[in-house]
């Protein structure tokens, strides 16, 4: 790894910080505070939600800085191209974010701003041209099949953070650890793939200037702009790095699964699904009494182990990793349940 990487990564970090710095007192003058109106939202009310603001805005100077000044990110596979859709997509889910904020948009609506986000994305040709077999090769894919996987892709880890933005530090933690994962396993001899490295340090550094406020107890939100393109941001280093799916999967699977359990019980007591409730695993440990930096420790602590695990096991090994989380998953709400009705 390059020396001279520190300068951009830091740059970001650095930008972050000092924008979510200022950010905690425009939001109070424009009115992006966060109000909880809703008995699902135990935050404190009046803290600024333009931290997802601040975090595009950090990547953006440090990704178009490192394009200027050297090629470091076009030397493999990626272009320049790719970096406009990319930012075009989350301006988009940034712009989608603040009128949200602003007006409470219903979920008819909010959603064109991440379907538009993911079909930008997938427009300049951010793509992958092969999935791995789980039992050994790849498989090679045509362009309609890599446009509408990834389309699908962005869309779903857009809602994945967006759903699991309910605790000071959780989200931004956890992408963290996503990110890192993936720069990681880039700069691996199995991938070596130094572009992709450097663009996921970029952003982590970005959501690392953010968690620095947004720590509980948090002096600035994501608001809905960072909260989908957080999960965007993770989306397009998946695909970039070339079908790292399974890498992001092993560290945002217990929200991912989190959620398809919550649809499931919405669904089964006739609820609709895109209520807001607290139904939420993290909701419901909070419920249980746990504070709220011993639930998002414990979040870091399962993404950092089956992140790392990413960096051993072959891809057939990570399917069986992630069978046993989700069946992990399944004895852990059931527990809670239980512990929930005997309260």
């Amino acid at each position: 790894m390059p020396s001279w990487w520190i300068y951009p990564v830091l740059l970001s970090f650095l930008i972050s910080l000092v924008l979510c710095d200022a950010g905690r007192a425009l939001g109070r003058k424009w009115g992006y505070i966060d109000e909880p109106r809703v008995s699902r939202k135990k935050q404190k009310g009046g803290v600024s939600t333009l931290g997802g603001v601040a975090i595009f805005i950090a990547v953006s100077i440090s990704l178009i800085g490192v394009l200027l000044f050297s090629d470091a990110l076009t030397m493999g596979t990626m272009i320049n191209f790719h970096f406009v859709g990319y930012l075009l997509g989350g301006l988009v889910l940034v712009v989608g974010g603040l009128v949200d904020d602003k007006f409470s948009l219903r979920a008819r609506y909010s959603i064109l701003f991440p379907l538009a986000a993911a079909l930008i994305a997938a427009s300049f040709g951010i793509g992958v041209s092969k999935i791995t077999n789980p039992l050994g090769g790849f498989f090679e894919v045509g362009e309609l099949i890599s446009f509408a996987v990834t389309f699908a892709w962005l869309l779903g880890m857009t809602y994945v953070t967006k759903l699991l933005d309910g605790l000071d530090g959780l989200a931004s933690g956890v992408s963290s650890i996503a990110g890192l994962m993936m720069g990681f396993l880039a700069l691996s001899v199995a991938f070596y793939q130094p572009d992709a490295a450097l663009l996921s340090f970029l952003i982590v550094a970005a959501f690392l200037g953010f968690l620095v406020w947004n720590w509980s107890p948090a002096s600035i939100y994501h608001g809905e702009a960072g909260s989908t393109f957080v999960g965007y941001s993770i989306g397009i280093l998946a695909v970039i790095g070339g079908g790292k799916f399974a890498t992001a999967l092993l560290v945002v699977a217990i929200p991912l699964f989190d959620i398809l359990f919550v649809l499931w019980d919405r669904y089964r007591c006739g609820v609709p699904l895109f209520a807001g409730d607290r139904r939420h695993l993290h909701f419901r440990l909070r419920d249980l009494g746990l504070s709220v930096r011993s639930i998002v420790l414990i979040y870091y602590a399962v993404a950092l182990i089956f992140g790392l695990s990413s960096l051993i096991f072959e891809s057939w090994q990570k399917l069986i990793v992630l069978g046993l989380l989700f069946i992990g998953m399944l004895a852990a709400i059931y527990y809670i349940q239980k512990c929930q009705k005997k309260n």
